[in-house]
């Protein structure tokens, strides 16, 4: 059984070939040295000397601050998985005989799905001799795309599968786009009760009996030797 494959680049002393390629910390090309010459340029220059290139011949090395370069990966890695978008595709179920009140529901649920930049899978269930009738699950399936042609569209039209019918709306905005405009909403409700919450303080600050404040001034004009 071989041994675990290492990912990290060869540094250093770790670099044991005789020459190396060499390429300088600002991208420029120094040539081909020996290998101990390029490690003592890199002390002098308080770099590492990171091999880049192992499969060329000879291989190619660079000049850097190996732990700048790691973090700085490391944080380019962490934003590119913050920002990936995971499709998720939502379910709701309709019956194609459905009355008003449970389809304004049930459209009320789409709604908020692809507003959220989710994809919606649609599926009208037929019962019985409802089978023999699928023009009415492809009427209602088109009422509702119609009904939610602002945030989405049709991205597999309607199809029968058995005893069902099935169609998926795609949402106009990408997930990372629904995030965004969710987080900025709930800032600028935020700010909204934070100005109103100052302002009604500020009123009843403005509004507060100032007997007290009158009756204090009235009895510090008084002489602390009159006797009362």
């Amino acid at each position: 059984m071989g041994g675990h494959i290492s990912t990290e680049l060869r540094i250093n002393d770790r670099i044991r070939v005789p020459e190396v390629r060499l390429v300088g910390p600002n991208g420029e090309t120094v040539g081909i040295v020996p290998t101990d010459q390029a490690l003592k340029l890199a002390t002098e220059a308080d770099l590492d000397l990171v091999e880049v290139a192992p499969m060329a011949r000879p291989p190619v090395c660079k000049l850097m601050d190996y732990g700048k370069f790691k973090y700085e990966n490391a944080q380019k890695a962490r934003e590119a998985r913050r920002n990936q978008t995971n499709v998720i595709i939502k379910e709701m179920k309709l019956r194609p005989k459905i009355d008003q009140h449970d389809y304004e529901t049930k459209k009320g649920h789409v709604v908020r799905f692809l507003k959220a930049g989710d994809k919606v899978k649609i599926t009208i269930m037929f019962r019985g001799r409802e089978q023999h009738r699928p023009e009415l699950g492809f009427r209602l399936l088109q009422r509702l795309a119609e009904d939610v042609e602002d945030l989405g569209f049709v991205e597999s039209n309607p199809k029968q599968d058995g005893r069902n019918m099935v169609m998926v709306l795609g949402p106009h905005k990408k997930k990372a786009e629904a995030k965004a405009e969710v987080k900025a909403a709930k800032v600028s409700a935020a700010e909204a009760r934070a100005a109103e919450q100052a302002e009604e303080r500020a009123e009843r600050t403005a509004t507060q009996p100032s007997g007290q404040k009158k009756a204090k001034r009235a009895n510090e004009a008084l002489d602390p030797d009159i006797d009362l």
